[in-house]
């Protein structure tokens, strides 16, 4: 049963003040399969929508690429074994810092989390938007940071991308799987 601690407005609100200044990509969809992947999958190329009608974020520059026959645009092509083999599991804490530090730019960035005098208020963005998929959610990220190690601390690098799923020079990503819904998060290093 989804989580029922967080409704749309706060909902809303946590997403936007989170993830309104920078590049990137969050939509959610339904659980329809056994396999999460086919379901991330499906947000990814939006043929499926928000089971709860809340926001997105979901620049309009994909829409050239998406109209030139890349349904999935600005993600490559893939298959699910394809997209289970680049991810690596995170912790829920660890999935709140790399939320968290996706509302920074990916060079340059003059404050970013750790630093920032509103930390915890951009944790608490980030914890917020993830109470939605409920205590026993699963997480996911294409993260190098996370290839040895389940809980690394995002907040304390800067943005490090790893498995590449579009084109873009660095991207990164986080899912979120939970029984009855995905959330796919990504930051691109174009802004």
């Amino acid at each position: 049963m989804p989580s029922r601690s967080v409704d749309a407005a706060t909902w809303d609100a946590a997403l936007l003040r989170l993830l309104e200044d920078v590049y990137t990509f969050a939509r959610c969809g339904p659980r329809l399969h056994e396999d999460w992947a086919e379901d991330v999958l499906a947000v990814m190329e939006r043929t499926v929508a928000d089971p709860r009608g809340w926001s997105a974020r979901d620049p309009e520059t994909f829409e050239a690429g998406r109209e030139a026959g890349f349904p999935s645009y600005p993600f490559r092509a893939m298959a699910a074994e394809d997209l289970r083999a680049g991810l690596r599991p995170v912790t829920a804490g660890a999935a709140v810092e790399l939320l968290a530090s996706l509302a920074q730019e990916w060079f340059f960035e003059g404050s970013p989390v750790r630093s920032r005098e509103d930390r915890d208020a951009v944790l608490a963005d980030a914890r917020t938007v993830l109470d939605r998929f409920g205590t026993d959610a699963a997480f996911w990220t294409s993260s190098d940071l996370a290839r040895d190690c389940a809980a690394p601390d995002f907040l304390a690098r800067d943005l490090e991308g790893g498995h590449p799923f579009t084109d873009h020079m660095m991207d990164l990503g986080l899912l979120a799987v939970s029984a009855d819904e995905v959330g796919v998060f990504w930051s691109f290093n174009a802004n």
